[in-house]
């Protein structure tokens, strides 16, 4: 576990994250868990919202989704012992270049990166895989726009056979809509939700509302992921994931994007590096 700009981020694989899920939907502990995937962007989200980042504090599970986050670990470990203003700038830049140079160096402080997307992935392939989780563990999908989750949902249970999502819903994450959303999910019966409204909206929408769920045991906030299932926005290809290009695939295909990469790739690594520096 290391704090990245205040936010707890937890030194868990893919497959480590996926099974404290599973073990949470079974029934393993007796209080709700919360798990998000934070990134660069929501990092900085958090640096400026006290409630969002109280809300990941609290978390049960907080994933290193982003280059960015396993160079921050990095840069931080390489730095902890320097008081020189100038060694650490040094620093900075070279572990900076490391990311697109020698991508290796960056991930010694966090086991791997792990996306939302590979989060739901994997979990649905274990519970496919596993004949008691077939049979007693179910799903529950709330957001992105209307008809996205329903498209995921087909291809979620036809890749992963015997997969049992009991509902999906669009809705919103406003408070007006809370009672309707709530009662639908009940309903359905589900151990495990997957939220896809985007930081910090999906992750504030768990914590005021997770314990009015009457099955739910873990509840995931995982952005942008129904759009990646049902297809309706593409990934970056696997080599460019691997060496941290994915940002760069994003502003190729959604320029628009653009003030949030700066974000990512600009904004944040100053942060970092001011707060390693005391300004």
């Amino acid at each position: 576990m290391q704090k990245i700009l205040k936010v707890r981020i937890d030194n868990v694989s893919l497959d480590e994250a996926a099974e404290k899920v599973l073990k949470w939907a079974r029934g393993w502990g007796w209080r709700k868990k919360m798990v998000t995937t934070p990134n660069p962007e929501i990092i900085l989200e958090a640096l400026k919202n006290q409630k969002f980042r109280r809300a990941l504090n609290k978390a049960g599970l907080n994933t290193p989704d982003g280059t960015g986050i396993l160079w921050a670990a990095k840069y931080k470990r390489i730095t902890e012992k320097n008081r020189s203003k100038f060694i650490k700038l040094v620093k900075w830049i070279f572990s900076l270049l490391t990311v697109f140079f020698y991508p290796p160096y960056i991930r010694s402080e966090f086991k791997e990166r792990v996306t939302g997307a590979d989060l739901v992935m994997e979990i649905c392939k274990r519970i496919s895989e596993n004949e008691d989780d077939r049979e007693n563990l179910k799903i529950f999908m709330l957001g992105a726009r209307e008809g996205v989750a329903e498209k995921a949902k087909k291809v979620l249970e036809e890749k992963y056979k015997g997969l049992r999502i009991s509902g999906t819903w669009a809705g919103t994450p406003l408070p007006r809509d809370e009672k309707q959303i709530i009662r639908k999910i009940n309903d359905s019966e589900a151990d495990i939700l997957f939220v896809a409204y985007g930081a910090p909206a999906q992750e504030l929408w768990i914590t005021r509302n997770l314990k009015k769920l009457k099955t739910i045991k873990v509840a995931l906030g995982i952005g942008g992921t129904f759009d990646y299932i049902a297809g309706v926005r593409k990934r970056s290809p696997l080599w460019m994931q691997k060496i941290g290009l994915e940002w760069f695939y994003r502003l190729i295909i959604q320029p628009s994007r653009i003030k949030r990469i700066y974000n990512a790739t600009i904004k944040f690594p100053l942060k970092v590096f001011r707060s390693t520096v005391g300004s």
